[in-house]
């Protein structure tokens, strides 16, 4: 099983968008996908909550408040033992002991960054505080930046570029400001799952990051890829 964590310090910039999208694509192209939703604004569950009955199940898991009367941590974070996948929507802030439990046994983390001078400099921040810690709890799992909602051609974007140029971490893929990750919000589904003449582009700028999640992965081929037999308008 792989833990796929999408984390980042500065709210707002797309972490329950990314990981329900992320969970939509695996779920939908054959691997059993946990979500768990560590923001206790429960953003992500409530997209799972609207997903079509249809489409593939997501197990979901409300990691952001405590268990119920009775259970145990361990029982209220279980999943499913077919699980081959599993997503991380983490909130703004996280306190040290919480950010190394949710570290632990990472596969990939994913920071994703608006294109903002306040949003490269939290970035930044974030980022030494992210290394200090996974070199003790997470020192193999490599780190991807995602450029979100990016508008190419822009002043916000060229300096954005820049600022990840200077990290010496260049983008992973980047992401347009789309209507379709709004709409497929709305609807709880991912824009793998919405028609491919709508979501063409989107679809392009997602492979670099499929590629790098799953590049060396000794199990990407061992279920076969399936396409979507349904979609959503």
């Amino acid at each position: 099983m792989r833990k796929i964590i999408v984390i980042n310090s500065k709210g707002g910039c797309g972490k329950t968008t990314l990981s329900t999208n992320l969970a939509s694509y695996y779920a939908a192209h054959g691997w059993p996908t946990a979500l768990f939703d560590y923001d206790p604004q429960d953003s992500a569950m409530r997209w799972l909550a609207q997903r079509p009955a249809e489409l593939a199940p997501i197990h979901g898991v409300r990691a952001a408040h405590p268990p119920m009367p009775g259970m145990t941590r361990a029982f209220q974070l279980r999943v499913p033992p077919e699980t081959r996948r599993t997503i991380i929507d983490t909130p703004a802030s996280l306190k040290r002991m919480d950010l190394i439990d949710i570290l632990r046994g990472a596969s990939a983390i994913i920071v994703p960054v608006l294109p903002s001078i306040i949003d490269s400099a939290v970035t930044a921040a974030f980022l030494s505080e992210l290394r200090a810690v996974m070199r003790s709890y997470a020192p193999d799992a490599p780190v991807a930046i995602l450029a979100n909602r990016v508008r190419r051609n822009t002043r916000t974007f060229l300096a954005l570029m820049s600022f990840l140029d200077d990290l010496q971490m260049p983008p992973v893929t980047c992401l347009r400001d789309s209507q379709n990750y709004v709409n497929a919000a709305s609807q709880g589904v991912g824009i793998h799952e919405m028609r491919r003449g709508v979501t063409r582009i989107d679809r392009e700028q997602w492979q670099p990051l499929i590629d790098w999640l799953e590049a060396g992965t000794p199990d990407h081929h061992s279920r076969p890829e399936e396409e979507e037999k349904r979609y959503i308008a």
